[in-house]
């Protein structure tokens, strides 16, 4: 299912309780406030739903208001590789709407999740005249990049352990993902899907973590107990 007609067919407006989890809102003025509530829209889609279909053109600026999303490439053309998992909270595709180009990605939902559309018209009109709304796109553009750079060098990981440790990290990050606070509700087997790795080698991994006493696995999720140190897993001590 493309984006278009998931968020076309099953599209409404966003509650007032909704409305309070996407993370730019405040930062608008009354009047621009009105005009984006205006035309934003939620959605909710099925696991295995496309949001973003590669060659397709964009539509709308999305966020995730609740479950897990996968961004990944085509693996029509090589193998599959996964670029992020994206958590509550998160907004994506800011640097396509931008240029209103054509995905270059894939987005597709692992399980049932809420997903709010900004039309790509209403992105670029709050560029033109919200202040607070730019600023937070630079910020995302500034996160993302340095999310692609960890994405990189997660890749490049041959240690499970720690391949999980820094992709757990990841999902947690403040900036990108707002709505995750302190408990992600994932699966072994979602986590699995975007490390890349077995379910068997990702609970061995989570294992080890919780038993360093930075991470707790509960029913149906991870909680961060020291997410520095989460972040830090495998990097070498400065000397």
């Amino acid at each position: 299912m493309t984006s278009k007609l998931a968020l076309r067919d099953r599209a409404r407006a966003l509650t007032p309780e909704e409305l309070t989890e996407i993370p730019w809102m405040g930062l608008l003025t009354p009047a621009e406030q009105a005009h984006a509530q205006a035309s934003l829209v939620v959605s909710q889609v099925e696991p295995g739903d496309h949001i973003c279909r590669v060659g397709r053109a964009v539509t709308y600026w999305f966020g995730l208001v609740d479950g897990l999303l996968k961004m990944s490439n085509d693996d029509r053309t090589g193998p599959l590789i996964t670029f992020t998992g994206i958590a509550p909270g998160g907004w994506f595709g800011e640097g396509t709407a931008l240029k209103r180009e054509i995905y270059r990605y894939n987005v597709l939902a692992l399980r049932k999740s809420l997903v709010a559309g900004l039309p790509v018209d209403t992105f670029h009109w709050l560029l033109d005249n919200s202040i607070g709304f730019n600023r937070f796109v630079m910020r995302q553009l500034n996160e993302r990049l340095g999310q692609f750079i960890a994405a990189r060098e997660i890749d490049r990981i041959t240690d499970p352990d720690v391949r999980v440790a820094r992709s757990v990290a990841n999902l947690f990050h403040p900036g990108l993902f707002p709505g995750v606070g302190q408990v992600l509700r994932i699966t072994q087997q979602e986590l699995a899907y975007l490390v890349g790795l077995s379910r068997q080698r990702v609970n061995e991994a989570l294992a080890s973590l919780q038993q360093a006493g930075v991470i707790a696995v509960e029913y149906g999720g991870l909680r961060v107990l020291d997410l520095g140190a989460l972040q830090r897993t495998g990097l070498p001590p400065r000397g």
